[in-house]
């Protein structure tokens, strides 16, 4: 037990700063007093024999007594917290990453240990999301070298869990975002373990997306499994859909993810290191890698697609692991439907094989299922999307989605949104440019991927030619207040279809 003098009792506060860890103190605590501690200040807050650094934020109300601090649920964690626990409060040491990533600033290229230290600090909480926004910034831009990511990636593989499996094929794919409605994953994951091959998809949450894979797959099932019963799930189906941060790999992904998001920041070193990290964790030997191009994806330029392509297999090489990266049309959204529930209807269509599933979806999924079964060494080359279309149209693939669901604790219900409203052409003539990322606000706005059955449905596709008044898409939403919220968007935003008028 601490000197009561050097010590405040903790009280739970329940407030989520998602993954910042912050202490929060009266203002008047004889800590602060006689520490001369001021808001904002980094601090170390040491229970028993674990310590963090956190942000202290001043509270000027009762909501603590002087004897008291809270923490947020992040530091909490890192802590293994309990009420009523005593925490010493004390000044932070200087941390030898920060000279690191002001080396980095100054354009010097980091050595390996060094990228290793910045990556602990990261994931111990020592850094503040200031100190992390500067390591991004002096790494964006192609500031990185090959060696640079190369050890990033390995820093990040080595410091979170790391899966292995009784196959020595491991199959994956990942595609590097910023199309809404391209939920190919669980139509994928169906057709390759029908098949037979051995396909453990850990899949992310929407950070700033209407939906990531784990939210439509969480309409069907349940994602937040732990790695023992995601095992007996790949064991007896051969794949799953499970949402990785319940899985713990490369956890400090999770972290820059969230400030290079912020920061609005993109790092072809830093996107490569995060995407092999992820998959070299989860055990995949063989990785299917889906770039889609267009105006408002998150790639713009074939150059760019050349540039990450590269970048992504000669990286993969040095661990061992193949890598085959595809370009897909990424001018608009994939599929009708852009949020979890929405999204999960155009996956069960086409499951089912319905004749009105969207054939974008379709055609998507059966290319990237194919070039993943022709990893397969009794699968030729140029064979894979007629098997994986085969395969769809037996029924196999919505069987053994079903079976993935029940046994990750699922088959759920679709659910419907109660409120629907219907967007219509202003005028005659063709589509000829959605613009994803308005269409995403739209999405986001009316509620997803918090609200599962709240969304977008396209109606209207690109270049298809409309009349003036006809529906261009519905906008789906859980409660009045939140459809008012992104139609009051509506009225300011540019158009999101792009309509040239007939001659």
């Amino acid at each position: 037990m601490h000197d009561n003098h050097a010590t405040l009792v903790l009280k739970y506060l329940g407030i989520n700063t998602y993954k910042e860890p912050i202490i929060y103190m009266r203002e008047d605590c004889h800590i602060c007093k006689s520490e001369g501690f001021e808001a904002q200040a980094r601090v170390r807050v040491t229970l028993k024999d674990r310590s963090i650094i956190a942000t202290l934020n001043m509270i000027q109300t009762d909501l603590l007594r002087r004897n008291e601090a809270g923490l947020s649920n992040y530091a909490w964690e890192l802590l293994s917290a309990n009420e009523g626990d005593e925490v010493s409060v004390t000044h932070a040491k200087p941390l030898i990453s920060l000279a690191y990533i002001r080396s980095k600033i100054y354009g010097n290229e980091l050595k390996a240990e060094e990228t290793r230290h910045i990556i602990e600090d990261i994931l111990s909480g020592q850094l503040s999301d200031i100190n992390i926004a500067m390591y991004i910034a002096a790494s964006s831009g192609d500031r990185l070298s090959k060696k640079e990511v190369l050890d990033l990636t390995r820093a990040m593989v080595e410091t979170g869990q790391r899966l292995s499996w009784p196959s020595e094929l491991v199959v994956d794919k990942h595609c590097v975002g910023g199309l809404p409605g391209n939920r190919t994953t669980p139509i994928i994951v169906s057709i390759v373990a029908a098949y037979g091959l051995m396909i453990p998809k850990t899949s992310s949450r929407a950070i700033t997306s209407p939906a990531g894979t784990a939210d439509t797959m969480e309409v069907f099932a349940p994602v937040d499994l732990d790695i023992d019963l995601m095992k007996k799930v790949v064991e007896q189906e051969n794949g799953c859909i499970v949402w990785g941060g319940s899985v713990a790999l490369s956890p400090a992904d999770d972290l820059l993810i969230r400030i290079e998001r912020t920061a609005d920041l993109d790092s072809e070193g830093q996107m490569v290191a995060s995407v092999l990290s992820k998959k070299i964790a989860a055990g995949s030997t063989h990785i299917v890698i889906d770039i889609p191009i267009g105006a408002t994806a998150k790639v713009r330029s074939i150059e760019r697609a050349q540039l990450l392509k590269a970048f992504l297999e000669s990286v993969a090489i040095e661990f061992g692991v193949r890598v085959k990266v595809i370009f897909t049309d990424g001018l608009q959204p994939v599929g009708r439907g852009i949020g979890p529930a929405l999204e999960a209807r155009d996956i069960l269509s086409v499951l089912n094989c319905d004749k009105n599933a969207p054939i974008n979806l379709r055609e998507r999924a059966l290319i990237l299922a194919g070039q993943i079964l022709e990893f397969s060494p009794k699968v030729e080359e140029g064979e894979g999307k007629r098997i994986a279309t085969e395969i769809l149209l037996s029924g196999k693939a919505l069987a053994k989605f079903e079976a993935i669901c029940k046994a990750q604790g699922g088959m759920r219900e679709i659910p419907t949104a109660p409120f629907v409203y219907t967007v219509e052409s202003h005028r005659s003539g063709k589509i000829v440019n959605i613009n994803n990322r308005n269409i995403s606000r739209v999405a986001k706005l009316v509620g997803a991927p918090k609200s599962k059955s709240a969304g977008v449905e396209l109606l209207s596709p690109l270049h298809t030619i409309v009349e003036k008044l006809q529906p261009l898409y519905k906008i789906y939403a859980e409660t009045r207040g939140e459809l008012n919220y992104a139609l009051d968007f509506l009225k300011e935003a540019p158009e999101i279809f792009q309509i040239e008028e007939s001659e």
